[in-house]
């Protein structure tokens, strides 16, 4: 089963087992009053045993009573004991098959509107992000992206941990549960029309092979893929990725740099963290900036993409700004709440 999606769509309504549990409660409330009602009364019943009403015979009455099943065995002989049963059973046993039907109901309109959520999903969604693997990774990845503003809905998160669907789920997230490697899998998350893929495995293996999947399924996708060693960069590069980040020599080059320039790693945490201080963005060249020099703008400019190809701010061939340039600049990113 671990090679088949399952697709979980954010619900912060009771779980149906939540549902069962309270409505079980209810059901066995009602059974132990009727219980306590009829044995309290047990003077007014008679037994065709003749033997009277013992606590079990209550709880066999309360049982087949409740169920409408009524076998006759058992039944109110005394006046008292009769009202009692219109004032006091009747009504618990209105409630207790009320309990019992709309807890059937209730589970298959669940799994209904469960099934239509994810075929209106299935139809609508487009140009959306698959995040392979909800580790450290991957979560930062999606956060990232929310940071930026993407929609929760527009994220996808694959991964078999349980506890990593249900936190990506609880941020909003939609989640599959599968394993990555398998096509079937990225075509329930929705890779043939997703519009960028992040391949966060814990392993390089994984990560080259769920490239080379997701690549077959989407040959125009951005895939940005992540390993630890820097010798298999290739490999991932070879399977489809267009961008390789090596997590380990990152953080290596980070905790280098800290030794000798700390107040530098602060300022590059700073720069890829989206919701404080400072932040790398991107943006289209406007017209009032066209045939000037990206170095004598406003905003401090790191690079221009040109035709698909970044280039660093000050190359030679980026010195006038084209129509359809791209910058990659540093902003103020102001924190929510405040103008």
């Amino acid at each position: 089963m671990a090679g088949f999606g399952v697709i979980r769509m954010p619900d912060r309504t009771l779980s149906p087992a939540g549902a069962i549990v309270r409505r079980l409660t209810v059901a066995v409330l009602a059974l132990g009053v009727t219980v306590l009602v009829v044995y309290l009364g047990r003077d007014g019943y008679r037994d065709v045993n003749g033997d009277g009403v013992s606590l079990l015979d209550s709880v066999y009455y309360a049982t087949v009573s409740l169920s409408t099943t009524g076998y006759g065995d058992i039944t109110p002989a005394s006046e008292s004991a009769r009202l009692i049963n219109i004032v006091v059973v009747t009504p618990l046993r209105l409630l207790f098959l009320i309990v019992l039907v709309g807890t059937t109901m209730e589970l298959l309109t669940e799994r209904s509107r469960h099934a239509f959520k994810v075929q209106r999903w299935r139809s609508r969604v487009r140009n959306h992000v698959v995040v392979v693997g909800y580790g450290t990774k991957g979560s930062a990845a999606a956060d990232t992206m929310l940071g930026d503003g993407a929609d929760p809905a527009s994220i996808v998160v694959v991964d078999l941990d349980p506890e990593r669907l249900k936190l990506a789920s609880s941020r909003g997230l939609v989640t599959v549960s599968g394993n990555a490697t398998r096509a079937e899998v990225l075509r329930t998350a929705g890779v043939p029309r997703a519009a960028s893929i992040v391949v966060a495995p814990s392993r390089d293996d994984t990560a080259v092979l769920v490239t080379l999947t997701a690549r077959e399924l989407a040959p125009t996708a951005t895939i940005v893929a992540s390993v630890r060693e820097t010798e298999n960069v290739h490999l991932v590069r070879q399977s489809g990725a267009d961008s390789v980040v090596v997590s380990s020599e990152t953080a290596g080059r980070l905790l280098g740099m800290a030794t000798s320039t700390p107040n530098v790693v602060n300022v590059i945490e700073d720069l890829i963290t989206p919701d404080v201080g400072f932040s790398i963005a991107e943006r289209p060249v406007e017209q009032s900036e066209l045939g000037g020099s990206p170095r004598h703008l406003s905003d401090i400019v790191l690079g221009v993409v040109r035709g698909g190809d970044l280039h660093r701010v000050d190359a030679p061939s980026v010195d006038a700004l084209e129509a359809g340039d791209r910058l990659l600049y540093v902003k103020k990113v102001t924190p929510a709440g405040e103008s």
